[in-house]
């Protein structure tokens, strides 16, 4: 899992001649009128705003778990409610039309299909992508969780299958592209664009893959991702990089059993989670 950035006050502590000192220093900048002097405050106060910028993108997660870990967006968006998705923000890889008439799995990328990170893991690894984000190429080295080739193939013949992350198009779009390189599996994507905010957290409508919620799953590791519809959601453990994890196994026989028997999915799955429970 790429790095968090946290930001903590100094520990060094700051006695009384040093805060006078600092008072002093922003009385004078106040006091300043010199449209020469303001010009190289606003100059200064720019190249601090992009060094933050470039320091953000190379430490937050571009896969959204800064949103929705605990951690506060700042940047401030519409209500849940007021939302629509544009076209632009669905892509069809296949190329063809959605069809309604299968039910529907929407897929988590990080943590439940795979695991990326920015460091070299100590396991091998499975692939590598390097999206541009922001004017800076970045490297991921991602982890494929166990059976996930498999999985991908197994549910694709029944479901339609659709990926729904809070991580970066640029980055998204490229982990895709090796899972499903022919692009026979995985009907559309939805990027972290797509997403709502709610409550300074990032949250998955699943209104925006399908009208009729009951032939519609969302797999997630992530509760906050499916907080508007949880009675859609089969929970799965998040992965890192264990190499023995059996997660996958179990969706797959959930969706290979109950739930393609159901006609309400949802009902498939309060029976199901409540046995795994």
């Amino acid at each position: 899992m790429a790095t968090k950035l946290i930001i903590k006050k100094s520990a060094i502590p700051i006695n009384r001649h040093q805060r006078s000192c600092f008072r002093r220093h922003r009385k004078t900048q106040i006091g300043c009128t010199s449209p020469a002097a303001t010009a190289v405050i606003a100059s200064i106060n720019k190249s601090i705003y992009r060094c933050q910028r470039s320091i953000l993108c190379l430490f937050s997660r571009v896969d959204g778990r800064l949103g929705t870990r605990g951690f506060k967006i700042l940047k401030s968006h519409e209500s849940a409610n007021n939302l629509k998705t544009p076209y632009s923000l669905i892509h069809d890889r296949s190329g063809k039309s959605f069809d309604e008439t299968k039910k529907t799995i929407v897929l988590d990328l990080d943590e439940t299909l795979i695991h990326s990170s920015m460091e070299k893991p100590e396991v091998p690894y499975d692939f590598v992508v390097r999206p541009e984000i922001d004017g800076q190429i970045l490297t991921f080295f991602v982890i494929k969780r166990p059976g996930v080739d498999d999985f991908l193939k197994r549910v694709g013949e029944k479901y339609q299958i659709v990926v729904f992350t809070a991580g970066l198009r640029e980055y998204a779009s490229l982990v895709l592209d090796k899972l499903d390189p022919e692009r026979r599996v995985i009907s559309r994507s939805f990027y972290r664009d797509a997403c709502c905010e709610i409550d300074g957290r990032l949250v998955k409508d699943l209104g925006f893959v399908t009208r009729d919620l009951s032939r519609v799953v969302i797999v997630d590791d992530n509760p906050n991702a499916y907080a508007l519809q949880p009675e859609n959601a089969f929970p799965i453990k998040p992965f890192n990089d264990d190499l023995n994890d059996v997660e996958l196994k179990k969706v797959g026989e959930f969706f290979d059993g109950d739930c393609e028997k159901c006609e309400d999915m949802r009902v498939a799955l309060k029976e199901f989670v409540g046995r795994e429970e």
